[in-house]
C-alpha cells in the first residue's frame, strides 16, 4: 500500500481508503487536477469540483482526510445563539470550552436549505475539510437528516435522532424523565385534569416530548387523550387554537414545549382574568435565563445546555476514535418557581357553575 492509503482500525464499514490517483483514474483527470478540487483551489471549475468531491465521496477519501484535519463545525438551523439569553448560546460555549483546548478549530455555520440542496452532507464537510459536526436546531424535513443516514463523517445531533448509523450520535436531555417530572408535580398539588401545548410536530424533539407527556400521565393514573393536547408552529397560533379550548375542558394544569409557549400561556390566561397559578398552574421546558423573571417566575424543565454543549463533544470525540456512542441523555431538573401552586376549589367550583 503506498503512503497516499490508510487502513481504518475500526469498523466502519470501509477497508482501505482510496487515494488521490485512484481518484483521477476513476475520472480521466490528472493527479494534481483532484488534489487542487480536494483544497479548493480557484483554477478548477465549480462543476468539476463538485464531480471530485463526490467521487471523494463515494470512494472512501472522507475517511482520509479525516485523521489528517484538526478542524470542527457546529452546523445550526432556526437556532438563536449569539447572546447569552438565547438557547443556543451555552450549548455553543459548552462545545467549544471542550473542542479549543483539545487543538481543535471550531466554525459555526447558519446552514440554509438552499445549502443542504446545493451539497450532500458528505461532499460539504470533505469541502470545507471538517473532520466533524455537532449538528443544532434541525427539522425533521431537512435534505441533510436522509444524508445523515449513510453518512460517513463523525456527527452529533443535538435533539435528533438517527437509527443505524455508526457515524452518527444523539445528544439531550431525558425527556421521560423530564415530563415524568413535571407532571408528578402538578399532580402532587393535587391537580388531574392537566393539558399540554407544543410547538409543531416536525421535529423529534416535539415528538418526544409529545409522547412522553401521555406517557408521564399513564404512569401517574391520570386520564389524557388526544384532545388534551395542542400543537402549532407559532406560538400565537397554537394559542389561539387550543388555549381557551383546553381551558374549557376544565384544565388546572398547564405544561409547555418550551419556555416561551408556556410565557405566553402565562399572559394569555391573564388576560382572560386568570390567576397564575391560584387558578390554573403552568410549567415550561428548557429553563430559559428569562424563566426566572416572568410573572410570576416560572416552573420549568432545566437542561444544562452547557453540559449539553460539552455532551456533544464529547460524543463526536468518541467517535472519531471510533467508538460508535448512539445516545447520550442528561438528567432532567425540575425547577420549582411561583407558577405553579395547589389546585383551587373555588376555581374548578366557578367552572362547573359556567358548564
Amino acid at each position: 500500500m503506498d503512503s497516499e492509503s490508510v487502513f481504518i482500525l475500526f469498523e466502519r464499514g470501509w477497508s482501505e481508503v482510496a487515494t488521490i490517483q485512484d481518484i483521477a483514474d476513476r475520472l480521466g483527470v490528472s493527479k494534481g487536477t483532484v488534489s487542487k478540487a480536494l483544497n479548493g483551489a480557484p483554477d478548477v471549475s465549480e462543476t468539476l469540483q463538485k464531480t471530485i468531491l463526490e467521487t471523494a465521496v463515494e470512494m472512501g477519501y472522507t475517511i482520509r482526510k479525516r485523521r489528517e484535519k484538526k478542524k470542527l463545525c457546529i452546523l445550526t438551523e432556526n437556532l438563536e445563539y449569539e447572546e447569552p439569553h438565547q438557547f443556543g448560546y451555552d450549548i455553543v460555549l459548552g462545545f467549544r470550552q471542550m473542542a479549543e483546548p483539545a487543538g481543535y478549530e471550531v466554525e459555526i455555520i447558519d446552514v440554509t436549505e438552499k445549502l443542504q440542496k446545493t451539497f450532500s452532507y458528505d461532499v460539504f464537510m470533505l469541502k470545507n475539510g471538517y473532520v466533524g459536526a455537532f449538528v443544532l436546531g434541525f427539522s425533521l424535513n431537512d435534505p441533510w437528516m436522509k444524508d445523515f443516514q449513510t453518512a460517513k463523517t463523525p456527527t452529533v445531533l443535538y435533539d435528533n435522532y438517527i437509527p443505524a448509523n455508526p457515524n452518527m450520535a444523539y445528544v439531550g436531555i431525558d425527556n421521560s424523565e423530564g415530563m415524568e417530572l413535571a407532571v408528578s408535580h402538578l399532580k402532587s398539588l393535587g391537580h388531574k385534569d392537566i393539558g399540554y401545548l407544543s410547538g409543531a410536530l416536525g421535529s423529534h424533539i416535539m415528538q418526544v416530548r409529545n409522547s412522553a407527556f401521555f406517557h408521564a400521565m399513564r404512569q401517574n393514573g391520570l386520564k389524557a387523550g388526544p384532545a388534551q393536547t395542542g400543537s402549532s408552529y407559532y406560538i400565537t397560533q397554537c394559542l389561539e387554537r387550543h388555549l381557551s379550548r383546553l381551558l374549557d375542558m376544565g384544565i388546572t394544569g398547564l405544561i409547555c414545549s418550551h419556555d416561551l409557549l408556556a410565557n405566553a400561556a402565562m399572559i394569555q390566561c391573564q388576560q382572560l382574568g386568570l390567576r397564575v397559578p391560584a387558578d390554573i398552574s403552568i410549567i415550561g421546558f428548557d429553563d430559559l435565563p428569562m424563566s426566572a423573571y416572568t410573572s410570576p417566575p416560572m416552573t420549568t424543565i432545566r437542561q444544562e445546555r452547557a453540559q449539553l454543549g460539552k455532551s456533544g463533544y464529547y460524543a463526536l470525540a468518541s467517535l472519531m476514535n471510533g467508538i460508535a456512542i448512539g445516545t447520550l441523555l442528561l438528567h432532567a431538573r425540575l425547577m420549582v418557581r411561583g407558577s405553579t401552586g395547589p389546585r383551587s376549589a373555588s376555581f374548578e367550583k366557578k367552572q362547573n357553575r359556567q358548564s
